[in-house]
Parts: structure tokens; sequence; C-alpha cells
């Protein structure tokens, strides 16, 4: 195991969607371990290194709240901005009027998390590539506010804020135990992007990440 580190993030909203809605975005309870890789991804990564979920702590009661928003039913093709990229006079937007449709979302509201995790070395590593290196970069950043891209829970338009925890992590405002059903757990795009899914158990606002993936096994 590599070095670990213990993260506090919070935010007004966060949306971890179901991938059975098809069409409405319904949320999750907590935070979903690929969503909490991609903000420590965001903080540090390198192809040298390779998170790992650990822990997740629910530091704020689970509340949720309905909002309807604006989405776009498209994007902009791919052969577009190549051709733009090569000079060409082309229209790299959206008309307005077309293609936008209106959903409902069952958000979270007011979240706040703790993540314990720590990385590891892949093959990708260099020779002065050591654990070492990379933990203490991730501590500067991680103090100094820093990022290489804004984090978000979810969905880009709701951001993360987030603190290093130095000392011991913030108490969960649950005890006992809720078990939380089956949750995605991550993305293996190694496999044609094959969705991986593990149960999930909060025992005292904690979900023990690992400790799930080895009683309940992965789906």
């Amino acid at each position: 195991m590599g070095y670990g580190v213990r993260l506090k993030v919070w935010g007004d909203y966060a949306c971890f969607t179901r991938p059975e809605m098809k069409t409405e975005r319904v949320s999750y309870d907590v935070m979903t371990p690929s969503a909490a890789r991609g903000i420590l991804e965001a903080i540090h990564w390198k192809p040298a290194i390779c998170w790992k979920i650990d822990k997740i702590h629910v530091l704020n009661p689970i509340k949720f709240d309905n909002i309807r928003r604006n989405e776009r039913g498209g994007k902009i093709p791919a052969a577009k901005v190549k051709s733009a990229l090569r000079g060409k006079d082309v229209a790299l937007f959206q008309d307005q009027s077309q293609g936008a449709v209106q959903r409902a979302s069952l958000l979270l509201r007011d979240v706040c998390y703790g993540i314990e995790a720590h990385f590891e070395l892949t093959d990708e590593a260099g020779p002065d590539e050591t654990v070492e290196k990379h933990y203490n970069i991730m501590l500067r950043r991680m103090r100094k506010g820093q990022c290489f891209y804004q984090p978000y829970f979810g969905c880009r338009e709701f951001p993360v804020r987030f603190e290093l925890v130095e000392g011991e992590m913030p108490k969960s405002c649950y005890t006992g135990e809720k078990d939380l059903g089956f949750m995605l757990y991550d993305i293996d795009f190694a496999d044609d992007m094959k969705a991986i899914f593990y149960r999930a158990v909060m025992v005292d606002g904690i979900i023990d990440v690992q400790r799930c993936l080895a009683f309940g096994g992965v789906s």
C-alpha cells in the first residue's frame, strides 16, 4: 500500500447519478468511490500513480432537493472541431433553440465528506518516480488549495471545496449501520468502459470501501 491522505470535501450541491435512471437525473445517497477518485485526480494525477479509495466519511446529513435543469441534447461533432484546427471556417456553436431539453433532477444538498485514500505506483512510473515524491507533491497542493482543474461533485456546475485533514477526521452525524445497496464503484476503461458495482454499507457514517469490496464483492 502507498502513502495515505485524508481530505475533507464539501459543497452546496452534488449529483452522483444512478446509471439505471435513463432520462431523469437521480443521485445516489452518498458519493461514489469513482467520484472521490476524480476529486483526487483533479488535485494531483500522473500516469505514474493510481489512486485507491479506502474510506468515505459521510459528515453531513443526507438531504435531497428537486430542481429542473435545461440540458443540451447533443454536442459539437468532432469532425467540425478537426476542421477548425486545420484552419477551415466552421461554426463551433449550437443553435440554442435546437436540441434543448428540460429534465428533473434529484440532487444532494449541503454535502460534506471525508475521503481516505492512498496511491500506488503504476507500470508507467520511471526510475525517478517514487512514492515519497508524489506524496509530498500531493500534500503541498492540498495545503495550498491547488488543483489542475476544478473538482466537482458529479456535475461540473457543482464545484468542490477541499482541505487537507492532518489530524483526526471530523465525526459523522450518523451512528449505527445502514445498507446503501449496490452502488457504482468505478468504470473499467481497459474493458470497454465496463461499469463495476459494489455493495456499500455505512457504519457510523463511514463506508469502508475496501472492506465492502472484500466481503460484498463486485459485479
